[in-house]
């Protein structure tokens, strides 16, 4: 949230890292990854609108 637009993609790659480490511990693949991702998207929408639950009030 902090990173500027130069070290925003940098900090998302690091972030992409360590779901990809997470999945692979878990026996999936990227592309296993990536089709679960699409499905649960499409069924429940996705984070386009930027729409972020920050918890109960």
């Amino acid at each position: 949230m902090e990173a500027d637009d130069t070290k925003a993609p940098e900090e998302l790659a690091d972030v992409l890292e360590v779901v990809h480490a997470l999945a692979a511990d878990l026996g999936v693949d990227a592309r296993q990854l990536e089709k679960i991702r699409e499905v649960e998207a499409s069924e429940r929408g996705g984070f386009a609108d930027r729409i972020v639950w920050t918890g109960n009030r």
